[in-house]
């Protein structure tokens, strides 16, 4: 029973080996870009993700994790050729604390490189910038502005393309830290996925 077993395995094995080495090869014929990639570029993300913040007072460890969504995730660039970009990327997530939502993200001039016709990576270094979210300043209590630096990669990949538009499926990870009076420091985990919605 057990060789009956085995010999079925290895047989769903084969057959699955080489349905992928066709499709791979299919999918590889066609060598040519089906999308002339030139001039600006601009994407925005919806999304969420995870944010791990760690704080040097020790308020806050790497060791708890926070379900956030992501906001604003901006990208702006300018195609040097139909696979390399230049850009400018804006990653940012809302997070909470000490009972008060802030937002962790930055400005990261990057780079942008289009693997295959469909699949990108994409990454940088640059401004991290730690802030209160917007609707929820308070004087005194949420109101200090922090800056440090980031470094970002991603990567996706485009489930859609007509004309210049295209839908991609992204994930994002951005490791940042932001310098707090007194010499502390804040650092920041961020792991997102969303879509994104490009005009290239």
């Amino acid at each position: 029973m057990k060789s009956i077993k085995k010999q079925f395995l290895l047989r769903m094995a084969c057959v699955a080996f080489v349905l992928a080495s066709s499709i791979t090869y299919a999918q590889n014929t066609n060598q040519e870009s089906t999308t002339q990639r030139e001039g600006f570029i601009f994407e925005f993300v919806a999304g969420g993700g995870l944010i791990s913040i760690e704080d040097s007072a020790g308020i806050q460890t790497f060791d708890k994790s926070q379900g956030t969504f992501v906001f604003p995730d901006l990208k702006f660039g300018y195609m040097l050729n139909d696979k390399l970009a230049i850009t400018a990327s804006l990653p940012g997530n809302i997070y909470e604390f000490q009972d008060n939502d802030r937002h962790f993200g930055g400005f990261i001039p990057s780079v942008q490189y289009w693997v295959k016709d469909r699949w990108w990576i994409h990454g940088g270094i640059g401004l991290a910038i730690d802030s209160p979210a917007l609707y929820d300043i308070k004087d005194d209590v949420n109101d200090d502005w922090n800056f440090g630096c980031a470094v970002m990669a991603s990567t996706g990949y485009e489930i859609y393309k007509k004309k210049n538009f295209a839908l991609n499926v992204q994930s994002k990870l951005v490791l940042g830290r932001a310098f707090l009076d007194g010499d502390a420091h804040r650092d920041a985990l961020i792991f997102n996925i969303g879509l994104g919605f490009s005009w290239l």
